[in-house]
């Protein structure tokens, strides 16, 4: 039988994830690909901790250069973190003619372009399933499952952290503080979450998925980003008297010619099958022109999760390595670039519906200039909900719109908020309700 050399550079928990499935469904592995998958080296800083799996002493080194210099190795699997050294590796691994599987969805989503222009010129495959929604198969889903369709939209729960914050809320009233604690007692959360809380780990995974869904590599810097740290109960209770609850929603769209990338919170309305997404899983919501609506649904991170999506790169690639090919299907499944280049519709330029609530002075009239402000500004409303006064004498007051431009209602809540009747700054979210199954 022949075999598929390994070389994995970083033990942490993704690292751990991968070598236990390795050792523990071997020969199922072997099987499926016709080759023994052979783990030649594994490189961490530190080799002491127990990762509770049993690894030979002698496969451990804390040089990652004896496996990208090893003649002898045909895969490295790149799961360390971090941009700057990942990449380096990365590219003199290539530069050897080794094929690269990373779980580095940072990576991908800054430096996607030049790695993959590197693995062209060196005709090596880099895979990266692991980067987008852990255990779910949702790359390989658009590369090859979806290839046939026009993607017309995307909408994603792509960070479990932030999910299960967000439900705990939802479910049980915590504030934003309470939920936080809570999921870093769970382990849903590390000590420093700010990359979940901020956003930016979501980000990350919309990057790479619009730069598969047209074929055209997307920034990170491109992407629209706003976090779940100033989410309110309050805003989630008004949020189910509508009929929404909130979401950090992943959102790529084609619209006029133009693509609309954004992650921020939103109002999903409770009938979508994304409002039932809950605790740390993701869901990739996908609508193409022929095949319609799909959902892919599963656990968004974790050892186990994420090590299964990194094995299953490595053995597409071993596949190919056996019979003597690679580059069979191109990192963006686009055997050419399309002609159009990728246009991405400035934020300011985005139409959808809005929640506004606003802390306003208890007296006559106070509706009235508020909706007049909208009203000059093309902002129609679509509901009202008006609470009894609150401990400060203000009164809360909340309303839905129909669809409306995103500067027109920066413009609004400019001039209101600087309205004597207006005691504190509009809270804003922004509702998604044009596409569900």
């Amino acid at each position: 039988m022949p075999e598929i050399r390994v070389g994995l550079i970083g033990f942490g928990t993704v690292g751990a994830g991968t070598v236990e499935a390795l050792f523990k469904n071997r020969e199922l592995i072997e099987d499926r690909v016709g080759a023994a998958i052979v783990l030649k080296k594994i490189a961490d800083l530190d080799t002491e901790t127990d990762r509770g799996i049993q690894v030979d002493s002698t496969l451990l080194t804390t040089d990652a250069m004896e496996i990208i210099d090893d003649p002898e190795i045909d895969v490295v699997l790149e799961l360390m973190g971090g941009c700057d050294k990942a990449r380096e590796f990365i590219t003199m691994a290539m530069e050897r003619g080794k094929h690269v599987v990373t779980a580095n969805k940072a990576l991908i989503a800054q430096h996607g372009k030049e790695l993959f222009e590197t693995a062209a010129r060196c005709g090596v495959d880099i895979a990266f399933e692991a980067s987008v929604g852990g255990g779910i198969p949702i790359i390989r889903a658009m590369r090859e499952g979806l290839a046939a369709n026009q993607i017309e939209a995307v909408l994603a729960i792509l960070n479990g952290t932030s999910n299960y914050i967000l439900t705990r809320m939802t479910q049980e009233g915590l504030s934003f503080d309470e939920a936080l604690a809570l999921a870093r007692r769970l382990g849903y959360a590390e000590a420093d979450a700010t990359l979940d809380i901020d956003g930016s780990d979501a980000a990350h995974k919309l990057t790479i998925i619009v730069s598969l869904v047209f074929g055209h590599p997307c920034t990170y810097e491109d992407v629209y980003k706003e976090g779940i740290d100033n989410i309110s109960p309050e805003d989630i209770r008004f949020a189910g008297e509508f009929g929404y609850c909130v979401k950090l929603l992943a959102i790529a769209r084609q619209v006029d010619g133009q693509i609309e990338a954004r992650l921020h919170p939103a109002f999903v309305p409770l009938d979508h099958i994304l409002a039932n997404v809950n605790e740390a899983y993701n869901a990739v919501y996908i609508e193409g022109d022929f095949v319609g609506p799909t959902l892919f649904y599963g656990l968004g991170a974790g050892r186990r999760p994420t090590g299964s999506a990194v094995v299953s790169d490595l053995m597409d690639i071993a596949r190919n390595h056996i019979k003597g090919i690679s580059r069979r299907v191109s990192p963006l499944s686009f055997a050419r670039s399309p002609a159009r280049e990728l246009s991405l519709r400035p934020m300011d330029q985005v139409s959808t519906d809005y929640y506004f609530r606003f802390s306003a002075v208890d007296r006559p009239g106070v509706l009235s200039k508020i909706s007049g402000v909208l009203g000059e500004n093309n902002i129609s409303i679509a509901s009202v909900i008006q609470k009894k006064r609150g401990a400060r004498g203000s009164v809360p007051v909340v309303m839905l719109t129909h669809e409306a431009k995103e500067s027109d209602v920066r413009k609004s809540l400019k001039i209101i908020d600087q309205m004597d009747v207006v005691v504190e700054k509009t809270v804003l979210y922004r509702v998604e309700r044009k596409t569900g199954i």
